[in-house]
């Protein structure tokens, strides 16, 4: 059973939801669920009871939880402690739309704690880096990951879930998603991206005689179209401060809106890799305080 598995248990209980724990997590609500019927296969009994409209702990999940905890926060010490002696050049490929948003808190982060780990990172797209890393290019790759037919011999480890949204001018008076795609010109995310066919599919199913009228790929370059007043488009906004540069009307999509998965891909043979293990954990800290500034901020 892996550790990771018990610090989900713990952010479960200390949340109060499978919901909350997943925005902690930097995991989807079902693969929190996953975890958590893992541990109960593991233990051979029920963690939580799940009788009523909502999912209560049992007495055994805070036992569990307490009898690991403090051993998770000694083994996490331990870590730390030698942490100086990880060294050597770690090969990070990451995707334009992550770059400025992730990069400059994750490598402040390992350059205090990892002085003499050197990171590079490499900048592509999702499918051309995922490529890499299975062809030992690179040691770990943060990409959007494929709905099906991911790389064989490839490990996935979700990091964030965003779901995409709809970006209109910002004088515009529609108020439905249908009334602005009739007014407006569809503005395309490059349709060879993994991102791009999951917008490029909603829209079809949506208003299926819609034809784009520009394609980009760069969502900063969307989104100064879009507030030029030149159409409107679906897109995953990674970062927000994109909005305060080019204002926009933003849409949710509401129920059944599409959704992109950014996951660390990395090889199954490096499972114990130290370098991508601090690199992994130095990520994990750097999005979930991005998330809780998104949630405190509204967005």
């Amino acid at each position: 059973m892996k550790l990771d598995s018990f610090a989900t248990l713990d952010a479960v209980l200390r949340t109060g939801t499978l919901a909350a724990a997943a925005t902690e997590m930097n995991l989807t609500p079902s693969a929190v669920s996953m975890k958590m019927k893992q541990l109960e296969i593991y233990m051979g009994q029920p963690l939580f009871d799940r009788s009523g409209l909502q999912v209560r702990p049992t007495p055994l999940a805070h036992e569990v939880s307490a009898s690991m905890r403090e051993s998770m926060q000694h083994i996490e010490s331990l870590r730390r402690r030698v942490g100086a002696t990880i060294e050597g050049v770690l090969r990070l490929g990451i995707i334009d739309s992550m770059q400025t948003l992730l990069l400059p808190g994750m490598l402040r982060l390992l350059r205090d704690r990892y002085p003499r780990l050197e990171v590079r990172p490499t900048r592509g797209r999702s499918n051309g880096l995922a490529a890499d890393v299975k062809g030992g290019k690179l040691d770990a790759a943060l990409v959007a990951q494929p709905e099906s037919g991911a790389l064989a011999r490839l490990r996935w480890q979700p990091m964030v879930r965003r779901e995409m949204v709809m970006l209109a001018p910002p004088d515009s008076k529609e108020a439905t998603v249908a009334a602005l795609f009739r007014q407006y010109e569809w503005i395309r995310y490059d349709k060879d991206t993994i991102s791009g066919a999951i917008a490029a599919r909603y829209v079809q199913t949506a208003l299926n005689d819609k034809r784009p009228g520009l394609e980009f790929d760069s969502i900063s370059a969307i989104v100064a179209m879009v507030s030029a007043g030149l159409g409107v488009a679906v897109v995953q906004i990674a970062d927000p401060r994109l909005l305060h540069m080019y204002p926009v009307r933003v849409l949710r999509l509401g129920r059944g809106a599409p959704s992109v998965q950014y996951s660390l891909a990395t090889r199954k043979a490096d499972d114990e890799h130290r370098g991508v293990s601090v690199m992994r954990d130095a990520m994990t800290s750097v999005l979930t305080e991005l998330q809780r500034q998104r949630t405190a901020s509204g967005l």
